[in-house]
């Protein structure tokens, strides 16, 4: 009888599950589990204890009695009827609490706290990165999955195969990006982001402090020229000029290994790309070296997520995240040499977070001792918290998650971005054309400096003064996250 009440409870929550997953605007591969894996496996253990229980009880009332076992239910009897009451109430009881608890796992699996929380270590550093993230209250199921009935079924393997590879210990660390099985950009992104609509110039302000004695401040206010993909809207240019629908940008991600090229799973090399314009005419553009047959590779069509590879899990390099707690007043800008210890002790190498954290904070209570700075004691204790934050929110030592394990090709700060076919290389093979190198095709530097220098506005642009000198070369040859 037991055995039969689990069963049909295991049997009410499989069609009220499936009923809820079929009717889901965005299929959830581990609400799949439950429905699919979950309750058909409690259906067929009930099933399994009925069948048990039979055998059990023929087996005791054949040696005691040696007849046949009879289930016989006497209304007429008060033990009868208060038995079968107890029964009826129970099952029903049980039922009931099946049909809620069913529903709210429903919803639980539809949470990005289960997404980020259930399989904590595996997955803590995405889930503390999205919450600081833009899309922090988008639900993780509309970006990795979507609506659609193919992507639905995709979604229930993929899950499954993680909940295995998480129980069996076989996930890598860190976890690899760009995610493979991703869907195309156009079928969820765009589900919000109106790719017709004509951005146009957008105003930005960057804070940045040398890693000198003083922490000397330099601002670049510049116009980032977004632009626009739709010329009923606006016209066709800026950055998103890539994603206008008659322009077809495709490359093939490879790097040179041992003299031969090879698949670049990170995208961060690409030796060839092709560009199809509207009236049909084929550009093709070649780094020095690549004379591969491109039909060997794959040819990737550009979409948002090559250059927006980061839009909901970023994590901030350690000298970005400090110039940021300086701007906004979190550190103390007048500590000598605080930049460059902060980022400095940032940047060791940790095995894990406990001893990161402490000593993060003996390093700097050292780098500050009392009897030499007295009167800042409170300082340096509200940097030492601060420091600590950046290191909980973008190192993962359990994961081998990092910053610096997951490049961002929305800029060229850190990681060759833009420069991975704007670095002047990339030629047609009679040499005549070749991607632009240009600084201010993207943006135009208005201001820099710091002072009376930000007042000093250049609508036309100015030429970019480097602190410290002129240089040469991407900003990522030098700037690697660290000092």
């Amino acid at each position: 009888m037991t055995g039969l009440v689990i069963a049909g409870g295991a049997l009410f929550s499989f069609l009220l599950l499936f009923v809820l997953d079929s009717l889901a605007r965005f299929g959830n591969p581990y609400l799949g589990i439950l429905t699919y894996l979950v309750a058909p496996g409690f259906l067929f253990l009930g099933l399994l204890l009925t069948v048990l229980g039979m055998w059990w009880e023929r087996r005791r009332r054949s040696r005691q009695a040696g007849g046949p076992v009879q289930l016989v239910i006497d209304l007429s009897r008060a033990r009868d009827r208060k038995r079968l009451a107890w029964f009826v109430g129970g099952a029903a009881g049980f039922l009931l609490l099946s049909a809620v608890g069913s529903y709210q796992t429903y919803h639980f699996t539809e949470s990005t706290q289960f997404c980020g929380q259930v399989c904590h270590t595996v997955m803590e550093p995405q889930w503390v990165t999205y919450q600081q993230g833009p899309h922090a209250r988008v639900a993780c199921v509309e970006c990795h999955i979507g609506p659609g009935a193919t992507w639905f079924v995709k979604s229930k393997l993929s899950g499954t195969y993680q909940v295995y590879a998480t129980l069996a210990d076989k996930y890598p660390r860190p976890i690899p990006t760009p995610i493979k099985n991703l869907r195309p950009a156009r079928e969820t992104c765009e589900q919000c982001h109106w790719p017709q609509k004509f951005i146009g110039n957008l105003d930005r302000t960057f804070h940045y402090f040398l890693a000198d004695e003083t922490n000397t401040p330099f601002v670049v206010r510049m116009t980032l020229k977004v632009g626009g993909g739709d010329p009923r809207h606006g016209p066709v240019e800026g950055i998103h000029w890539h994603v206008h629908p008659t322009n077809l940008v495709q490359y093939i991600a490879a790097r040179l290994e041992d003299g031969k090229w090879v698949p670049d799973p990170t995208r961060q090399s690409i030796p060839w790309v092709r560009f199809v314009d509207g009236q049909g005419v084929v550009t093709e553009y070649r780094k020095p070296g690549f004379g591969e047959d491109p039909s060997k590779f794959e040819i990737r069509t550009m979409d948002c997520m090559d250059c927006h590879n980061r839009p909901a899990h970023q994590y901030q390099a350690p000298s970005k995240a400090v110039d940021r707690a300086l701007a906004l007043g979190r550190i103390d800008p007048t500590l000598p040499w605080i930049k460059s210890n902060a980022v400095y002790v940032l940047t060791l190498d940790y095995t894990n977070r406990t001893g990161a954290l402490e000593t993060i904070a003996t390093f700097l209570a050292a780098a500050y001792p009392r009897d030499t700075y007295p009167d800042r004691q409170k300082s340096i204790r509200e940097a030492i918290a601060v420091v600590q934050e950046i290191y909980r929110n973008s190192f993962f030592p359990d994961m081998r998650a990092s910053w610096d394990k997951y490049p961002v090709n929305s800029s060229h700060m850190f990681w060759p971005g833009c420069f991975r076919c704007h670095e002047g290389e990339h030629s047609t093979p009679d040499g005549k054309q070749t991607i632009v190198k240009d600084c201010n095709a993207c943006h135009s530097i208005l201001a820099q400096g710091y002072g009376e220098a930000l007042k000093r506005l250049t609508p036309e642009g100015q030429p970019f003064e480097h602190p410290g000198g002129e240089v040469d070369g991407g900003c990522y040859d030098c700037h690697t996250g660290g000092l």
